[in-house]
């Protein structure tokens, strides 16, 4: 019964992670533009700095992201996990 648990709380984190237009809006644009800094995805979606790091910190901690040091700048593409979602929300709309 406790492994039940822990997998719904897993779950939980992931749906967390997704759960949010402005989350699914970046990972779009990911999936379209991979590789991409904080600010190409600000200046790309027109949102603040600290708002968009704010959700890719979220969408990093739920799997959906992954982030590379690239010099002075931090890149970032999305999951496959990420990707399959973003197909599974496609079939909801």
């Amino acid at each position: 019964m406790r492994t039940n648990k822990v997998s719904y709380k897993k779950l939980e984190r992931v749906v967390k992670g997704f759960a949010n237009h402005r989350r699914l809006q970046i990972l779009g644009l990911l999936k379209r533009e991979s590789e991409l800094s904080v600010d190409e995805i600000t200046e790309k979606l027109n949102i603040g700095y600290m708002n968009a790091s704010d959700h890719i910190r979220k969408l990093a901690i739920a799997g959906l992201v992954l982030k590379r040091n690239d010099g002075n700048s931090v890149r970032h593409k999305i999951t496959d996990r990420a990707a399959t979602i973003l197909e599974f929300c496609k079939k909801l709309e």
